[in-house]
């Protein structure tokens, strides 16, 4: 069966929700719905999310407090949150939405279109982030199957060895830089063309430490 993500809803009323899932409901996602800070707190405890709907303005913790306790989690602090309030919010909270660290934030009435736009990118970034982990835990069980070290060892020594080869790449660009000042010579297209392949060898490491 295809992958279906999580999308946690936080509204303390009821026919808030039943809006946002019928904004969203064309997606076909699985939509969680919480009535308040505490319920989303609990939610995030039991289900893996890839974003949170959250409502700014609702009784005992408020979406900024609980928006900031989702961030001081270590399971959580990556999960995107776009918040959404009625109009005429102060500029005073808007500067706590960033304080917390929100991704987007939208006024109601909101535009549902726009809103289940700004859903689908988000839903995207998760299924890459997904994919490249999936790609991580292939990559590092081969690579544990065909040496006799650990792969964190044989992970850590790579990236020594990058690092050291983008040091010397650096400080030959800096001497050709110098001695050269024909942008299109020899020396600094290999130079492009070995920039391009230690680029190329840094994302595969990190693809290599996996998931942090």
């Amino acid at each position: 069966m295809p992958y279906k993500a999580n999308i946690l809803l936080v509204d303390d009323r009821d026919d808030n929700l039943m809006a946002l899932e019928a904004t969203l409901t064309s997606l076909d996602q699985n939509m969680v719905r919480a009535s308040s800070g505490e319920a989303a707190l609990k939610a995030l405890l039991e289900e893996d999310f890839a974003l949170i709907l959250l409502d700014v303005i609702m009784p005992g913790m408020d979406g900024f407090e609980t928006a900031a306790h989702i961030k001081q989690r270590e399971r959580t602090k990556d999960v995107p949150i776009i918040f959404l309030t009625a109009e005429g919010t102060d500029r005073h909270q808007v500067f706590r939405g960033y304080a917390a660290r929100f991704v987007d934030y939208m006024t109601k009435p909101y535009d549902p279109w726009l809103l289940r736009a700004k859903v689908e990118v988000f839903l995207e970034l998760d299924r890459l982030k997904r994919q490249l982990d999936d790609q991580s835990r292939v990559l590092r069980r081969e690579l544990g199957t065909e040496t006799a070290d650990s792969v964190d060892s044989v992970v850590a020594r790579l990236a020594t060895h990058v690092g050291a080869v983008t040091e010397k790449l650096g400080r030959l660009r800096e001497q050709s830089a110098v001695g050269d000042n024909d942008e299109d010579s020899a020396t600094l297209q290999a130079i492009r063309e070995l920039d391009t392949s230690v680029g190329q060898l840094t994302v595969l490491v990190e693809a290599l430490r996996g998931p942090s």
